[in-house]
């Protein structure tokens, strides 16, 4: 698990001024993988005391932009950070209860998956989403009533 002396040399390699907000922001979301917004900022308010929602909208967005953490937004979900950057793996989201786990990459090397046209793009990353029922939800929901469910 990286310090703070690790978040700090983090923010400096990719040339921002290294403050506590920012400091306390990473820690969240290398402490909470896949964690809202919401969470972030009661994280870092256990650290640190008060702190704006503003501010930590700030700090997640130039976290990244910087390329420091991965901003995640299933349909249907508010955002969702990670500290999980570079790899292009994905993830598998829980129809009922909201859950994600991350996906190692599909199959071959990054992006993973090849267009069937690419339309003239360089393509640079695929993200793929899984949809499907956690093994909590799987064994709360009866057999018949899961058919249902699915889209």
């Amino acid at each position: 698990m990286p310090t703070n002396t690790d978040f700090e040399r983090m923010l400096r390699g990719v040339s921002l001024r290294v403050t506590r907000p920012r400091v306390a922001v990473l820690s969240a979301v290398h402490d909470h993988p896949h964690a809202d917004t919401t969470s972030i900022i009661g994280a870092v308010r256990a650290d640190l005391g008060e702190v704006s929602h503003q501010a930590v909208y700030d700090v997640l967005s130039a976290l990244t932009t910087a390329g420091l953490v991965r901003r995640i937004e299933p349909k249907g979900s508010v955002a969702r950070y990670e500290a999980r950057v570079g790899d292009n793996h994905h993830h598998v989201v829980c129809r009922s209860c909201g859950a994600i786990a991350d996906v190692d990459c599909a199959v071959g090397a990054a992006p993973c998956l090849t267009a069937s046209d690419d339309h003239g793009f360089t393509i640079e990353e695929a993200e793929v989403i899984y949809w499907g029922l956690c093994p909590e939800c799987s064994t709360a929901i009866p057999s018949d009533s899961r058919k249902d469910s699915r889209v």
